[in-house]
């Protein structure tokens, strides 16, 4: 390398999600309807759980949390990708990278925790009835929650920092967000280290979030299956099928892209699972939760009602 003239990266190009000029306009309608969607959906919930008295509960204060995660996950990629569909070539600068990283690695794992402790909260509400209130307070809950956050910032500067000093030639980033894998390609120094803290740090904090979801619902069918009366097991059921569902589109959406073969990889495939993590799932879960949750329903129409009676 002696003698070599580096020159620093100071930004980025993004290849996006097509360089056709014909789908950019598509794209670019059904990128903003669904992050209108998601932010409508994810606030609505969120002003909804906290303005109604009987969504006061544990399971309603994870849920909260969640749309407040879900709407600030979306809001890291959806309006940098609208604006660069009608810009050429499609930049980002290297700090506004390296924090858009920082803050997509954080909400994730953030995100993670969040459903592991709610199949923990339906676990305890199921199996241990009698336990809940004393288990579930609102001490524990906000420990929890504050738990969750530390951890997922914790992770995230694992990574950021170390890929702060790294980029001195190409700049041309094959994908429409700052993800770790096409960032290290670009590296013109070793980065073993990296992939090294993300093996480690993804690794465990992926197997603690799926090993605490499967136990707790192991523990929960099991309950469920000792229940005599078929209202009561489809009571039982229904209090955690909008959550399976959440968690099932998670970490498959997650993991579809890490775990198929490096042979059939694909930039596109890879672009079209991204997306759906990244923009639809946040959007997907406030409807997942309310259109399957007759106290949800039942507030949005008081909610409603309240805001008509002047009309």
């Amino acid at each position: 390398m002696a003698g070599v003239n580096l020159t620093f990266v100071t930004e980025f190009i993004l290849w996006g999600l097509t360089d056709h000029a014909e789908l950019k306009v598509v794209l670019f309608v059904l990128v903003l309807l669904t992050y209108t969607i998601s932010l409508v959906g994810n606030l609505g919930m969120l002003f909804l759980i906290q303005s109604t008295p009987k969504l006061q509960t544990p399971v309603y204060h994870f849920l909260s949390c969640l749309s407040f995660v879900d709407a600030c996950y979306s809001s890291v990629f959806a309006p940098k990708m609208l604006l660069n569909f009608f810009v050429e070539p499609e930049t980002i600068s290297f700090p506004a990278c390296i924090v858009q990283y920082f803050l997509f690695v954080s909400l994730l794992t953030t995100e993670g925790f969040l459903l592991a402790e709610m199949a923990y909260d339906r676990y305890m509400a199921i199996v241990n009835p009698l336990l809940y209130t004393v288990a579930m307070t609102k001490r524990v809950c906000v420990a929890l929650v504050t738990g969750s956050c530390v951890g997922g910032l914790i992770n995230s500067l694992m990574h950021t920092i170390s890929l702060v000093k790294f980029f001195c030639g190409p700049n041309v980033i094959s994908h429409f967000f700052c993800d770790l894998p096409p960032l290290l390609k670009l590296s013109c120094s070793d980065t073993s280290m990296n992939e090294l803290l993300l093996l480690i740090f993804s690794g465990i904090i992926a197997m603690i979030t799926f090993l605490t979801v499967m136990i707790s619902y192991i523990f929960i069918v099991a309950a469920i299956l000792r229940i005599r009366s078929t209202a009561g097991r489809h009571k039982a059921f229904s209090t955690c099928a909008s959550h399976l569902t959440a968690v099932t589109l998670f970490y498959g959406s997650i993991s579809f892209s890490d775990i198929q073969p490096s042979s059939q990889y694909s930039l596109e495939q890879e672009k079209v699972v991204s997306v759906l993590y990244t923009l639809v799932i946040p959007m997907l879960n406030p409807l997942i939760y309310s259109l399957r949750n007759k106290e949800v329903k039942q507030a949005v129409i008081r909610a409603v009602e309240i805001k008509c009676i002047p009309c």
